[in-house]
């Protein structure tokens, strides 16, 4: 993903309690620009609030002592102190930045529209050239995949307006890449994951897209799918195999149930 040129500060940052609680601590003006930085690094990598190397690769506390200069013990105090204070996450993607929207320099929604807008307007007028002397059957047909046109717009203003009630704000990198999938699913659909990923709590595209590749190699394209999939995997986990241990156990029991007539 293109990294975030610049990130928003606030002329109030340290006002905010928790920054004051840093501030008061042995180390901390070491841990507040190691906070500053980490938010910058969460603006390289544009993964909405994670922080990595690659998708594969995480920061260890070892790496970030190496780019950030500062001694491992420092690094280590940051970290625990902003997970204590409920300003970031670590999970296997990385170190996620929570809240990490309110640092964004992008309007999410407003920018893809504006995009969308701009690019189905240039088609159309493209369109309209090529097709100056076609016949009114061909006009026709032009209409209809015009009307297409809108409806997948629409629906492309949906999936994101779903993704920010549900996930937060929307980098353009992440709306192209989840977008991608209109082709293969529709709307109602991407929605799904995108609920299914908040109820999670694993707000990130990467999760979402990652609930999409596996319903795409299962073969599920409607909502009847989805759902019936997902009963067959609690089918499957209630109808599970005895192990070696609970059929000892059981044994044990008839023992006993034995023994006592």
């Amino acid at each position: 993903m293109a990294e975030v040129k610049w990130i928003k500060i606030t002329t109030d940052m340290f006002d905010d309690e928790k920054i004051k609680i840093i501030q008061s601590l042995p180390e901390g003006d070491s841990i507040l620009v190691i906070w500053v930085r980490l938010i910058i690094l969460a603006g390289k990598t544009n993964a909405n609030g994670y922080v990595y190397i690659n998708e594969n690769l995480p920061y260890t506390e070892e790496t970030l002592s190496i780019i950030f200069n500062k001694p491992i013990s420092i690094i280590k105090l940051a970290l625990q102190t902003f997970s204590s204070l409920k300003m970031i996450e670590n999970d296997i993607d990385g170190i996620y930045l929570i809240n990490f929207e309110k640092y964004q320099n992008i309007d999410g929604l407003d920018r893809i529209r504006e995009q969308n807008r701009l690019r189905k307007q240039k088609q159309r007028e493209k369109q309209k050239m090529l097709n100056s002397h076609v016949t009114s059957r061909d006009s026709h047909a032009t209409d209809k995949e015009e009307d297409k046109d809108i409806d997948k717009e629409i629906d492309d203003v949906e999936i994101i307006k779903c993704y920010e009630e549900n996930i937060g704000i929307i980098t353009p990198a992440s709306a192209e890449l989840l977008l991608s999938y209109t082709d293969t699913f529709n709307q109602e659909i991407i929605c799904e994951a995108i609920k299914k990923s908040a109820i999670a709590n694993k707000r990130s595209c990467k999760y979402i897209v990652g609930i999409l590749k596996d319903w795409k190699n299962k073969g599920l394209k409607t909502l009847l799918d989805i759902e019936t999939e997902q009963e067959n995997f609690k089918s499957k986990k209630g109808n599970r195999t005895e192990t070696d241990e609970e059929k000892m156990a059981r044994k044990l029991k008839a023992l006993e149930g034995d023994s006592s007539d």
